[in-house]
């Protein structure tokens, strides 16, 4: 008899990107609430959830360090405005679960960015603990609205709400899809984190555990279409990210054993920082081309969604606008750089009350 983790692995590619293609058209076209696994599974799904929550808050610290600020002070040089870095999204953008800034995944993106760039980073976090991605509308509409502040690079983590408040996904991926597109019209690139495995949640447990895995799995896939399709690139976050988060989830994981440690997103950060640098073109050219030794190619854009919602930290980007079976992507399996230590950043140059 095949348990819950033999049946999700049996769950072939071709399947998931089917089911991610739907939930992608569904949310373009309008369509409705296309369950994730039944509706039944998700009345235990949102049952279990809600005892998890009371287990996992236990000890729960709802402070967000105020991260905000210029990062990469070494570089600067007169005349050269820095770069503008904006997160978005949920508790995960907003670093939710760590006591000092710089253990924020913001402070640890801006700081790697200036390292790379060789110039300073000007942070912005405006994500909301507790948020879904119908949130992302306000958040957006809060970056755009002054143009001083325009960015020059948008992260957004967002999906883990959206699976355990039962949003439909069709919904969840319209909202996110939206809210790429109008950053890239006002000439932001832009990385979403996509939805993180439920399933690595220490104390849910089986059958809720595989259910959690799941939709998480399939709404990861589906952001991934919706984003690429709009000019956005995405990173797998998966179980934050690799194997050591399995494997050590007493030291990946923060007090409450729902939201990232330091060293949680100290991970997710090295895996995100790349995409981010090559989305301003700052890695090396040679960089840019498929590693076929990394298992890396062009492929349909849902095939490329299904396969990096399998395996953390794995990028997909926009590569061939259309084929025999629609858009082409490029999927990357790009090695992760180690962050340097975040420096304190300054003040922003007017008060900006840090979300949560």
């Amino acid at each position: 008899m095949y348990g819950y983790e033999e049946v999700a692995a049996g769950m072939s590619s071709m399947s998931r990107a089917r089911v991610a293609r739907r939930i992608a058209a569904g949310a373009a076209y309008g369509g409705g609430g296309l369950g994730l696994a039944g509706a039944a599974a998700a009345g235990l799904l949102l049952a279990e959830v809600q005892m998890a929550k009371r287990h996992v808050g236990n000890g729960s610290d709802n402070h967000v360090p105020l991260a905000n600020g210029l990062y990469g002070h070494v570089y600067e040089t007169p005349g050269e405005p820095p770069l503008h870095l904006t997160m978005l999204g949920d508790s995960t953008a907003a670093g939710q679960g760590v006591h000092r800034a710089g253990q924020t995944p913001g402070a640890l993106l801006a700081s790697g960015l200036a390292a790379v760039a060789e110039r300073p980073v000007r942070l912005r976090n405006v994500a909301l603990p507790g948020a879904q991605s119908d949130d992302l509308d306000r958040q957006v509409a809060l970056v755009l609205a002054d143009p001083a502040q325009a960015p020059d690079i948008c992260v957004i983590m967002v999906g883990a709400n959206d699976v355990t408040h039962r949003m439909p996904p069709t919904r969840s991926v319209r909202h996110l899809s939206a809210a790429v597109r109008r950053l890239r019209t006002a000439g932001a690139e832009v990385v979403v984190g996509t939805c993180p495995d439920l399933g690595t949640i220490e104390p849910v447990q089986q059958p809720l555990r595989w259910l959690a895995r799941r939709a998480s799995r399939q709404l990861a896939a589906a952001q991934t279409i919706g984003v690429v399709e709009q000019g956005g690139r995405t990173v797998s976050l998966g179980d934050l990210l690799g194997p050591e988060f399995a494997a050590n989830p007493r030291e990946l994981f923060g007090p409450d054993n729902y939201h990232p440690s330091a060293e949680g997103y100290a991970t997710a950060a090295m895996a995100v920082l790349p995409t981010v640098c090559a989305a301003l073109g700052l890695w090396p050219a040679e960089e840019e081309r498929p590693d076929v030794s990394r298992r890396e190619g062009f492929l349909p854009v849902a095939r490329a969604a299904a396969e990096a919602a399998s395996e953390a930290g794995t990028e997909v980007t926009a590569a061939i606008p259309t084929g025999p079976r629609g858009p082409w992507a490029l999927l990357k399996r790009r090695r992760r750089r180690r962050l340097p230590e975040p420096e304190p950043a300054s003040a922003p140059p007017h008060h900006e009350p840090q979300a949560g």
